[in-house]
């Protein structure tokens, strides 16, 4: 048997794993980069407590989520990037099945709408946000993808500037391509696209909207992304 061959019986349980309505369901949700109680995502996937906690301790032990745990709740999020990247992947394979289907409700309808907008995958922005910023980056001569993504000497110091500081974690690239499932284009991911991220939420520059991943842009956030990227506040609503 090769090393390859090895790897197949691997390969096919991780594909295992992902191939369940109810698994795949909670696997979305977690796209938030929040951790979510069981009965959370029980009520999200609409099972039953128990069906879902069999479906989370599966997850767990397959290396996907990660679990934690406070008095008698049990939390669980996506174990690491990696896991996040994997998942975005595979939705953007399926969006354009997905988009061909006409949502059946006005409140479904809406919630799609706002989720291509703008919304976070796992720990960066996506979405029309996501992408126009990275488009702002490289027009500014911040972020390279030519050969990759990758920041400038000028891309660091806008960081340094905006009081956004780059906090490499293990072997996380500082800046990587994310292909945008609802775009179609990659979005900036990596140490860069989380900090960026976290500082729009914190500095009140974006706002979590409904239950799902979609944000929206504030007044105070189309100003403060029009002087630092040129970025116009129209083409963010």
């Amino acid at each position: 048997m090769t090393d390859k061959d090895a790897e197949a019986p691997v390969l096919a349980r991780l594909a295992g794993l992902i191939a369940d309505e109810t698994r795949a369901a909670c696997l979305l949700a977690l796209l938030d980069g929040r951790a979510w109680t069981a009965g959370e995502l029980a009520r999200h996937a609409g099972v039953a407590a128990s069906t879902l906690s069999e479906h989370l301790g599966k997850l767990v032990a397959g290396g996907l989520l990660a679990e934690e745990r406070q008095g008698r709740h049990r939390y669980v999020r996506l174990a690491d990037e990696r896991v996040s990247q994997l998942v975005e992947d595979l939705v953007a394979q399926v969006a354009p099945e997905a988009a061909a289907r006409r949502p059946h409700t006005l409140r479904a309808s809406s919630a799609g709408s706002a989720m291509a907008r703008g919304r976070t995958c796992y720990d960066h922005l996506a979405g029309r946000l996501g992408i126009a910023i990275t488009d702002a980056l490289t027009g500014r001569g911040l972020l390279r993808q030519d050969t990759g993504f990758a920041l400038t000497d000028a891309g660091l110091g806008w960081f340094e500037t905006a009081g956004i500081p780059l906090k490499p974690t293990g072997r996380r690239p500082l800046a990587r391509a994310c292909l945008d499932w609802t775009e179609r284009r990659p979005h900036l991911a990596g140490v860069a696209g989380a900090a960026l991220c976290r500082h729009a939420l914190e500095t009140g520059w974006c706002v979590r909207i409904g239950s799902e991943r979609a944000v929206k842009v504030t007044p105070a956030g189309e100003e403060a992304l029009s002087e630092a990227l040129g970025i116009d506040p129209a083409g963010l609503r």
